[in-house]
């Protein structure tokens, strides 16, 4: 798939680290340092601008290293970029660690996933198809 990019940042394209890797990383693109301080959240840009095709989205979701170690987190997650959507790509970090962490530019802050999607249409009916689990909810398939 060949997706339109315009790259107003410092830094170079996302792109695939391996060969099996179904994101790519975002970097911040930021004229100075932002701190994040414990709970608090901002948006950071990338300096990114695309067109994907109708039929796809693009995911922001979080890093796994990032949030681990530091606890830093797409609030969103995952946040959804549309296929009409023009504006620069921004990712909502959240630090949800009780220490402060700093966003130096260039820094590798989110990861971006192009996945298709249907469209559905609604049938209203009456009633619904019986399963084995029934109307069962949070946690009713498991201990």
């Amino acid at each position: 798939m060949t997706i339109q990019i315009i790259n107003t940042s410092k830094h170079e394209l996302p792109n695939y680290e391996t060969i099996a890797s179904a994101g790519m990383d975002l970097r911040a693109n930021i004229d100075a340092a932002i701190t994040l301080k414990p709970l608090e959240r901002a948006i950071i840009k990338t300096g990114l601008f695309i067109a994907l095709p109708v039929g796809t989205e693009a995911q922001v979701r979080p890093r796994s290293g990032l949030a681990a170690k530091k606890g830093i987190t797409v609030l969103n997650a995952p946040g959804t970029v549309d296929a009409d959507y023009r504006g620069e790509i921004g990712v909502i970090l959240v630090n949800l660690s009780n220490e402060e962490f700093i966003i130096n530019d260039g820094e590798r802050i989110a990861q971006l996933v192009i996945a298709k999607h249907e469209r559905a249409e609604w049938q209203q009916v009456e009633v619904l198809s019986e399963t084995e689990r029934g109307a069962g909810g949070f946690g009713s398939t498991g201990v």
